[in-house]
């Protein structure tokens, strides 16, 4: 699969359920090939691998990944914590069979760049910010997706 990165979380720890003392850890990521569709990729391992794996690439670079496991989502618990995407499946990356290549996007396809800029809501699922000011009472308790953009930055 060749796509670019979206969106990636960090690195986060668990307990381990099998091996009692020690941690897994795990960290997600998102990669998009085309304007409609993307898919989110998760990786589970050693510490020394997870941590490798996040720290090859970021937002905006291309990967080829080799070997994944494809799995069905529980959309319900996953979607919870990651990006809602149209696929019924995700990426499962084994530390023994899977593989990760980065690569710039120029090498691979310029097309990819552009998918970094598109959203990955419907365009007509979007409130803006005057519609919720206009509005509010009525959309009170609601979950809304909001299409916003930051104007300054400070402290």
């Amino acid at each position: 699969v060749i796509g670019v990165v979206i969106g990636k979380t960090d690195v986060r720890s668990f307990p381990d359920r099998k091996n009692i003392g020690t941690e897994r850890y795990t960290f997600n990521f998102t990669i998009r090939d085309s304007p409609t569709y993307f898919m989110n990729v998760q990786s589970w391992g050693r510490e020394e691998y997870i941590r490798s794996l996040s720290e090859s690439f970021r937002v905006g670079d291309c990967v080829t990944i080799e070997n994944p496991l494809i799995q069905s989502k529980e959309a319900e618990r996953e979607e919870k914590f990651n990006p809602v995407t149209p696929s019924g499946y995700k990426l499962l990356l084994s530390e023994n069979h899977s593989v990760v290549k980065t690569s710039s996007c120029y090498d691979t396809d310029t097309r990819l760049l552009a998918l970094l800029h598109l959203p990955v809501k419907d365009p007509q699922d979007y409130y803006s910010l005057g519609d919720i000011v206009a509005n509010g009472q009525s959309l009170h308790g609601r979950v809304l997706n909001v299409l916003a953009a930051v104007m300054a930055v400070s402290e």
